[in-house]
């Protein structure tokens, strides 16, 4: 299984570039256009593997306690 590590500072640098100025007709392009807040990934992409797995975790269980609580409420 490959490691996850995280992005060198140069890796992190050009992806920023990328995701602030798309190229014209690129699909970074086209998700901004369809919406897609591209300053949430460049923020992701800031943290760590350990801590984005951790973020998710959080999400997926506070999902779980809505979800949860929405079935007692019924």
């Amino acid at each position: 299984m490959k490691e996850l590590r995280p992005l060198t500072p140069e890796q992190l640098a050009r992806a920023e570039e990328r995701l602030r100025y798309p190229r014209p007709g690129s699909r970074i392009e086209a998700a901004q256009r369809f919406g897609v807040d591209l300053s949430t990934l460049i923020e992701q992409l800031r943290l760590s593997p350990a801590e984005r797995v951790r973020r998710i975790h959080e999400a997926a269980q506070i999902a779980e306690q809505v979800r949860g609580a929405a079935r007692t409420q019924k």
